[in-house]
């Protein structure tokens, strides 16, 4: 059987190892073989070491015009093509010329400081109330907080230890005052072990989907309208504390963020600067007043 017609045998294993080796994350290792598995699919029964840069041109704008796929999943499988044929074929094929869509440039969705207080409210289950107490004042991802362990909260210090969040990075966020009560009742209920939330078996950590659906019911149970998820809580939390006038510096390191543009958006969203401008209308009102 030809290259061209021979089946990628164990690549989807030997993606795994590799980008293992380098230290890649398990959700960036699993978002780069869907990618390629899905680009095995299109060009099947064609190895994808046959490809040329003109195949993969046509497969993004499949995935593009006829998928629907948004920038950032085309950017996604941009970087997981670079991956296949720079790092693991070790091919000179041109992948820096292929075309990379701008992203839509969307604000963050963002809870009131009441909002949040009524979702935290809506839930009476000790463990969940800590979960989402804990998410909203450490400004967590949901993968960092259900991966948490009862060693990473330093109470002496007032801090939280991240080890290995997104991007492989170490970092430090605040370890609030106001949650330690909240905390000290779960750990003498719960008795946690190694991960400070475990799963029903007791060996696994929570599961990120339970920590969305405990969410979802209390956001709902709250009477919430917006379209929000757990991660709003990050959202908000980097909101509250810009408008409580905390510096964006120090915003930037508590949520890890590599680049301060990325923290930069939260100016965007935040009351702080704009519920402070006068409407135009505000100005007729008063003159016709007058």
């Amino acid at each position: 059987m030809s290259t061209s017609q021979h089946q990628p045998t164990g690549l989807f294993e030997t993606l795994r190892r590799e980008m293992g080796l380098r230290n890649y994350s398990h959700k960036t290792i699993k978002a780069y073989v869907s990618c390629i598995r899905t680009l095995v699919r299109h060009f099947r029964p064609k190895h994808p070491r046959a490809l040329t840069s003109e195949d993969l041109r046509t497969f993004l704008l499949h995935l593009i015009q006829e998928q629907g796929y948004a920038a950032s999943t085309i950017n996604q499988v941009i970087n997981a093509l670079r991956f296949l044929y720079v790092d693991l074929y070790k091919r000179t094929i041109q992948l820096g010329d292929l075309p990379r869509p701008k992203k839509e440039r969307k604000l963050p969705e963002v809870l009131s400081e009441e909002e949040v207080l009524r979702i935290l409210n809506a839930v009476d289950n000790l463990k969940h109330k800590t979960i989402l107490m804990l998410t909203y004042s450490a400004g967590l991802r949901v993968g960092e907080v259900v991966r948490l362990k009862v060693s990473d909260i330093d109470e002496q210090r007032g801090v939280i230890h991240l080890h290995k969040a997104k991007g492989n990075k170490d970092r430090y966020t605040v370890l609030s005052p106001s949650l330690l009560g909240t905390l000290a009742d779960y750990l003498r209920e719960y008795r946690p072990r190694e991960f400070l939330f475990e799963g029903q078996d007791g060996r696994k950590h929570y599961s990120e989907r339970s920590v969305q659906a405990v969410f979802e019911r209390a956001a709902n149970d709250a009477g919430i309208t917006k379209n929000v998820s757990v991660h709003t809580l990050r959202h908000s939390f980097a909101t509250h504390l810009l408008e409580a006038g905390t510096d964006l510096r120090y915003i930037q390191e508590l949520l890890g963020h590599s680049s301060s543009k990325t923290t930069e958006i939260y100016t965007h969203v935040s009351k702080k600067s704009i519920g402070k401008i006068p409407s135009p209308l505000d100005r007729l009102m008063q003159t016709k007043a007058r």
